[in-house]
């Protein structure tokens, strides 16, 4: 397999992980079976090696100018130890990345990028720094990254950092914790609708502190887990629910875009989808007959096709076979009665909300 390894590789094949190549990287698509991973996930609490995420630090005078030309949402609007969803938009107003924004200061933020978009995310932000006093850094080769997930994290991750997690609040960060010796960056953004801390280490710490999570308890979990979670929570993913030619408005991503603020990147052509109004709508699905709906499916409505599935799964926690479809706007409305292609046979199903899961 000729991909990149995390510097916790090693770690993954002892542990008995199933390597896959995932976004050019080397990773673990389980080690116990998806299901098992998922519900320690929702139960207890599981460890992900996220060490794939990209790490970009924007430093200088211009900061928060050019972090509002190329992204969606309003960094002003972020205080210091604060993180906001954000979205990378091209002149069409399609989704070049999704990320996280952690704001340091006026004058230094990182994002988070996705892993395998971070060579043409960095490209596509130098190209458009001219004119700001801003020094751009792609600093991704320097970090690991593991993110603690489950209702049981802050009480297994306590017993090793030296910061009181109760003061930790929802999409905020803290840095230079000390981890059992080794300093961190510690967030709370989550990925799987249960509570959850990353923790950002230097590059060659990451297996230690793997292993270190994993001895207290901390279930191994792989790609596998992460997408179902992720699918029940509504948390949207690159790739499936929005792309550079599936609009972030179709998605429901519209929280993330601030029309209010000065002009940005895609902000014209996607205020004119808004006022001519959405052809296309994201939404959840139930299959009333038997099969499973997966991502390129087609959604038919009288033989018609209507759209298509963009995730679907056999959902662990729910125990359905459900989906997100983007599909017409006028078919989008919950009860109605349509149809999954599943290869030469088409399945019935119903139109259901997309929220299949409360996120705690």
């Amino acid at each position: 397999m000729d991909a990149k390894k995390t510097a916790i590789y090693d770690s993954h094949v002892k542990l008995g992980g199933n390597i896959v190549e995932y976004a050019g990287w080397a990773l673990p698509s389980d080690f116990t079976g998806l299901v098992d991973e998922h519900n320690a996930v929702r139960n207890d609490v599981g460890i992900f090696d996220v060490s794939h995420m990209g790490e970009f630090f924007i430093t200088g005078p211009d900061t928060l100018k050019f972090c509002n030309y190329v992204l969606s949402n309003d960094v002003n609007k972020v205080d210091n130890g604060q993180c906001q969803y954000t979205i990378l938009l091209n002149e069409e107003g399609g989704v070049v990345d999704d990320l996280l924004l952690f704001k340091y200061s006026d004058e230094k933020v990182l994002w988070v990028p996705n892993g395998g978009n971070t060579p043409k995310d960095f490209d596509w932000i130098q190209a458009r720094k001219d004119g700001f006093d801003v020094e751009l850094e792609n600093a991704s080769a320097k970090y690991s990254e593991v993110a603690l997930q489950g209702p049981k994290s802050k009480e297994l991750l306590q017993k090793v950092v030296d910061y009181n997690l109760d003061e930790l609040e929802y999409f905020h960060f803290v840095d230079d914790v000390d981890f059992d010796g080794k300093k961190v960056l510690i967030s709370r953004t989550g990925y799987t609708g249960e509570l959850g801390y990353e923790i950002y280490c230097a590059w060659d710490d990451g297996p230690a502190i793997w292993d270190k999570l994993v001895e207290l308890g901390a279930k191994p979990c792989g790609l596998g887990c992460r997408d179902t979670l992720r699918f029940e929570a509504s948390m949207p993913l690159y790739g499936n629910e929005m792309d550079e030619d599936k609009s972030p408005l179709e998605a429901g991503l519209k929280f993330a875009i601030d029309f209010n603020k000065d002009d940005f990147i895609g902000k014209a052509p996607l205020q004119k989808k808004l006022d001519e109004g959405l052809k296309r709508k994201l939404i959840g699905l139930e299959l009333t007959g038997k099969g499973i709906p997966r991502h390129g499916y087609k959604v038919l409505k009288d033989g018609k096709e209507i759209g298509e599935v963009t995730t679907g799964y056999l959902a662990p926690t729910v125990g359905k076979p459900i989906a997100n479809v983007i599909i017409d706007v006028d078919e989008a409305v919950i009860g109605n009665e349509v149809e999954v292609q599943i290869r030469k046979r088409t399945v019935p199903a119903v139109i259901i909300s997309k929220r299949f899961l409360q996120k705690k």
